[in-house]
């Protein structure tokens, strides 16, 4: 009888995916940890480096594990120059979390083309953030005006609310995880409040499935060797990786 390998992962992923990732990790044979971090890490893609490169430091200081998975994309370039010294790190040819959610880079490209004006729905995004909706208007001008009193209060608010006329549509999209049928009515309500059409697609989850279940194509995953630095490769593979200089592989 052949004998049954049973590999250990680390996985390091952004919380707005946090479901997904714990529902079909609990379907992989692989044992498997979880070092989620905060939502909105992309917005200082130079903190999120730091960050993320402490998290691989303080995994490999502590812990012995076969591969380190990452569940992010390019997020604003804030994987740029990860390495770690001794563990393989695997990425997925993806942008953000948006790329995991649709299953791949190429039918994210074909959505964007075609929904240009869309801002986007999901669990994580709704659980982690303030969407766009009448309800964060409205916090948002009761806050404005306790500072600054109601004349100025709804100017800032025109001001900072500018970009939501960039979009006329809403999509929502899941991985059937969670209670979807109360995220999608809270979509569906935002949409209604801002005068939006609402669009729901069918996700896919071949992106987060195949990163837990350690089945790593070279179409959509990229396998970093220790000492090797994560770089992007400015084509349509999205990343490759700077090869460990031969003093770094003797240390």
């Amino acid at each position: 009888m052949p004998k049954f390998i049973q590999k250990r992962f680390a996985l390091i992923a952004c919380s707005v995916l946090w479901r997904e990732f714990a529902y079909f990790s609990s379907q992989s044979e692989h044992l498997i940890r979880f070092y989620f971090q905060p939502q909105g890490l992309h917005n200082n893609p130079a903190e999120m480096k730091k960050r993320l490169q402490r998290v691989i430091d303080q995994i490999e200081a502590e812990q012995n594990f076969d591969y380190l998975l990452f569940g992010y994309g390019l997020c604003s370039r804030g994987i740029e120059g990860l390495k770690s010294r001794a563990t393989p790190m695997v990425f997925a040819r993806a942008h953000d979390c948006l790329t995991f959610l649709l299953g791949s880079r190429f039918r994210q490209k074909e959505v964007y083309q075609k929904y240009p004006d869309a801002y986007w729905y999901s669990p994580g995004w709704i659980e982690t953030g303030t969407q766009p909706s009448q309800e964060r208007i409205e916090k948002s001008l009761a806050w404005l005006r306790e500072r600054y009193g109601e004349e100025k209060a709804r100017w800032l608010l025109s001001e900072l609310e500018s970009w939501l006329r960039n979009y006329h549509r809403a999509i929502y999209i899941d991985l059937g995880v969670g209670a979807r049928s109360q995220y999608l009515a809270y979509a569906r309500a935002c949409a209604r409040e801002l005068g939006w059409e609402l669009i729901e697609l069918e996700g896919d989850a071949r992106l987060v499935k195949g990163l837990v279940l350690g089945e790593w194509d070279e179409e959509d995953f990229l396998v970093v060797p220790p000492g090797a630095e994560v770089r992007l490769s400015h084509d349509q593979d999205l990343l490759t990786y700077q090869p460990p200089e031969k003093s770094d592989l003797i240390n």
